[in-house]
């Protein structure tokens, strides 16, 4: 166990936020598969079980609108009632019929909603709950953490929706969503009351504006955009990897997940460590060279390099994540973060799910080997771009002579000069720590 990840777990009021999404993503992940299943229980249609999760992601592709509510309140406040607010929603799936499975729907739309608002306002509170040099280790662990309920809460949810029906499961999420509420109203942390509400359009066009006149995080941005659209094409590949590579059923698809899963875990508690000794460039090329590795074994034959490719991704992928996450808190000011964070996120998720659609379609023309290495080039040339391209880092002197509140990067690299000053995470004054 790293420093930085010793330090995280050691202030209290960091740790009862790591319990709470734990506890809040165990409901969740099994609730999401569990809805996809129940809607095809009731109507026997594959197509509508599909579409359940287009209503969990939809709402991602407008998060930037959603977003600005995130910097309208208080953040601890608004995650309470957030969480809250969908234990009071779920029971309306209790009624177990085909003529109402539209309310599945319906809440798997709200779960969406939430999830942008849930993702935005925490992305703002954090830096006020965690020293601004354990960002990237408690975002690591974040990610750890919801990676390591996939593995498990998945069976959990499937099994008891084999034994007895979706009840259990929307009793079992509900009571999740209202313990992870219960374990955030702990936290002691003293937060600024929000600025007075603009006008819609002007707060979103100031969280666009921010990235817009960022030239460092903007750069992290599109290389995140670039990852992620390779990830979503792989991920479109997975069933052609499994049948045409590997000869087995779709079923292995599980298996080659939880291996992925596993190296999600390795990556996320790697991230903060690597963040300090590397920056965001380097790990951002460091993952983009997974990605090179892992998208070119999976056009292998044999399932040893499959599954190493598989394990190569699955460390990548959060390090490229859990870098843009923390370069937002850190290169933000704490009024913009909820309406930049969301964009940020559709600018990075967008693409790859926009991935999924073209691998898809591009499988039915090319051999999947061929986008496989084609997707593998593609992550040499974004290491490459990762570590040239943008805006250069300034020199240590000139960092040593710039105002002691200048923005400055993951891991010592200067951010572009803005019209506003970033607000670091705040001393330890300013949140109560045990």
């Amino acid at each position: 166990m790293s420093w930085g990840t010793t330090r995280v777990l050691g202030s209290r009021d960091a740790a009862r936020y790591l319990a709470a999404v734990l506890v809040s993503g165990f409901g969740t992940a099994a609730m999401l598969l569990v809805a996809g299943i129940w809607v095809k229980d009731l109507t026997g249609s594959s197509g509508l079980a599909g579409l359940v999760t287009l209503g969990i992601w939809g709402p991602a592709l407008i998060a930037p609108l959603i977003g600005v509510l995130a910097d309208r309140f208080r953040r601890r406040p608004l995650l309470i009632w957030l969480h809250l607010a969908m234990a009071a929603l779920l029971p309306v799936l209790l009624v177990d019929t085909a003529v109402l499975v539209w309310l599945i729907f319906a809440v798997m739309v709200a779960y969406g909603v939430s999830f942008v608002l849930i993702d935005s306002a925490e992305a703002a509170l954090v830096p006020a709950v965690v020293p601004g040099e354990l960002l990237g280790d408690f975002n690591g662990l974040r990610m750890t953490v919801n990676e390591g309920m996939k593995l498990v809460a998945p069976l959990a949810g499937a099994g008891l929706f084999a034994a007895y029906g979706g009840r259990p499961v929307v009793l079992l999420d509900a009571v999740t969503f209202a313990l992870a509420a219960l374990l955030l109203s702990l936290i002691r942390v003293r937060e600024a009351p929000p600025p007075p509400a603009e006008p819609w359009t002007r707060q979103l066009a100031e969280g666009l504006g921010h990235l817009r006149r960022h030239a460092v995080l903007r750069h992290l941005v599109a290389c995140t955009g670039v990852a992620m659209l390779l990830i979503g094409i792989n991920g479109a590949l997975a069933y052609a990897v499994v049948d045409d590579g590997l000869h087995r059923p779709p079923e292995f698809n599980g298996v080659l997940g939880t291996v992925q899963g596993v190296g999600s875990l390795v990556g996320g508690l790697a991230t903060g460590a690597l963040l300090r000794r590397l920056g965001d460039r380097r790990v951002t090329a460091l993952a983009a060279a997974l990605l090179a590795a892992g998208l070119a074994l999976r056009g292998a034959p044999g399932l040893v390099p499959v599954a190493a490719g598989t394990l190569a991704v699955g460390v990548g992928a959060p390090l490229v994540l859990i870098t843009v996450w923390t370069a937002v808190q850190r290169q933000t000011p704490n009024a913009l973060i909820g309406r930049v964070s969301a964009t940020v996120n559709t600018l990075t998720f967008g693409p790859g799910t926009l991935a999924v659609v073209a691998g898809a379609g591009l499988l039915e023309l090319v051999d999947y080997r061929v986008i496989q290495l084609a997707g593998a080039a593609g992550a040499v040339l974004l290491a490459g771009w990762a570590l040239r391209g943008g805006p250069r880092p300034a020199a240590p002197d000139a960092a040593r002579g710039a105002a002691p509140d200048g923005p400055r990067a993951a891991g010592g690299e200067e951010a572009a000069p803005g019209p506003a000053t970033p607000q670091t995470a705040p001393a330890a004054g300013t949140a109560e720590r045990g």
